[in-house]
């Protein structure tokens, strides 16, 4: 019997690059690319978390996993790592950006130099990196990113995060953006918006326990998200099971944006 579902989340022969590799979310999604069958190559600007990442997902699934450095708020840097990945892949099947950092300080102490590092890392960044990768895809007529956004894109927070709120709401418009120009050719841009994920860049929340019960609270299936948590959207969004999705931002939040 054919398959006839069976091959919608394959990633067999596709070339995936995940910016923010390192680890968090971005390592976690490289693993899901691998297992699926995908060449992955992961960038971060540090070349020892990143080899060390490339070796234990090539320990889990057996499959070589390239890593090259990169400071993706540099358009140079951006380009290099787009030629260096064309050169040795030929093609740029799938972008996930998840390159992205938070700097929390009261909105009115909020300092400039601050609020530009933030701009940079977390929205010109994705500008760079899809301008970049969607010179190839366009070239290919096809071609898969994955953003990522926050329920904080949407929705505010109490305390502290006016440079994280703003970036993750340009991130939203950036993805629908693309989605519009590019859908003429068959490049899809979505996005994936969680709550709060324990990884490195939330543990700063956890410190306060008043403050991370409350946000709890607002989850109603009651707990924090796992990086494996956003794997799933991730893998929906990579593969041709969202072949007819473009522009939207999905919520992986736990049942946060329902109240």
């Amino acid at each position: 019997m054919a398959q006839l579902f069976k091959n919608m989340f394959d990633l067999t022969g596709r070339v995936a690059l995940v910016t923010g590799g390192s680890g968090g979310l971005g390592g976690e999604t490289a693993l899901a690319f691998a297992d699926y069958g995908a060449d992955v190559v992961i960038t971060s600007r540090r070349k020892d978390a990143l080899d060390k990442m490339a070796q234990e997902i090539e320990a889990k699934t057996g499959r070589k996993v390239e890593s090259i450095p990169c400071d993706v708020t540099q358009e140079a840097s951006v380009k290099d790592l787009v030629s260096k990945v064309v050169a040795n892949h030929q093609r740029i099947d799938v972008l996930a950006n998840f390159a992205g950092m938070n700097i929390p300080k009261p909105a009115e102490e909020y300092p400039l130099e601050d609020w530009k590092t933030i701009i940079d890392a977390n929205a010109t960044s994705v500008m760079l990196c899809s301008r970049e990768v969607g010179k190839v895809m366009i070239q290919q007529k096809k071609g898969k990113i994955i953003n990522v956004s926050s329920v904080r894109g949407e929705y505010g927070l109490a305390k502290n995060y006016l440079g994280y709120c703003a970036t993750k709401a340009a991130v939203n418009m950036i993805t629908r953006q693309l989605a519009c120009e590019w859908a003429k050719h068959n490049i899809l841009v979505n996005a994936i918006a969680p709550t709060v994920v324990e990884t490195a860049l939330t543990a700063h929340l956890f410190k306060d326990a008043a403050f991370s019960a409350g946000l709890k609270a607002r989850i109603p299936m009651g707990r924090w998200a796992m990086p494996e948590d956003i794997v799933g959207a991730v893998l929906f969004f990579a593969t041709d099971a969202s072949n007819f999705v473009t522009g939207q931002i999905l919520y992986v939040d736990g049942g946060v944006t329902t109240w």
